[in-house]
């Protein structure tokens, strides 16, 4: 990866193989993500991948985290090189990176930030599983450390599609340009 003009990466995140599966209705979300990855790659905007996983037996996993301890018993079972693979159709091409966090925010127990610094990104453009999850909180932190931030709605997901539509209609306005996937491609 290279630094770019716009100074802007495209995160997509969380969009992995242990994840895919509990989304209802996935494979629309994940065309739209393949088509928001080939653009940026056509604009040589950075695409950067951001998974969620931990060390076999889930040792990361605190009793104290309402969210992930009550998967742990999973997570200690699973898979986690298998749980953590990015969806096949969604595949980073050669020398594109994948950044591994530890909780929901991609900033939270992860390198990103580094990265985004190696490579002077300012902006941030987000897609992910779930939009009441690590789209949520990455957008609260990446605007907190002073990133510019898009939000492309049709390439976020969550299982309850009413906190979807508040969150890309009533919050993430506040701190992010929410646009398409058509309108982001205009641009």
């Amino acid at each position: 990866m290279e630094p770019n003009a716009q100074n802007t990466a495209l995160l997509v995140m969380d969009m992995q193989m242990g994840i895919i599966p509990m989304l209802p209705g996935a494979e629309t979300l994940l065309a739209k993500a393949a088509k928001a990855i080939a653009h940026a790659r056509e604009k040589e905007i950075p695409v950067i991948y951001v998974v969620v996983g931990f060390r076999q037996g889930a040792p990361e996993v605190s009793s104290n985290n309402k969210s992930f301890s009550a998967g742990k018993s999973k997570y200690a079972n699973v898979n986690m090189a298998e749980f953590m693979t990015v969806h096949p159709q969604l595949k980073p091409a050669e020398g594109e990176i994948t950044i591994t966090k530890r909780r929901v925010s991609s900033f939270t127990g992860s390198d990103l930030e580094v990265v985004l610094r190696a490579f002077g990104i300012q902006h941030l453009v987000l897609t992910g599983i779930a939009t009441g999850g690590v789209v949520l909180s990455t957008t609260r932190e990446a605007a907190d450390k002073d990133y510019s931030l898009t939000i492309i709605s049709d390439c976020c997901a969550d299982a309850d599609e009413e906190v979807h539509r508040v969150l890309t209609t009533k919050v993430f306005p506040r701190q992010a340009e929410v646009l398409t996937l058509e309108e982001w491609a205009k641009k």
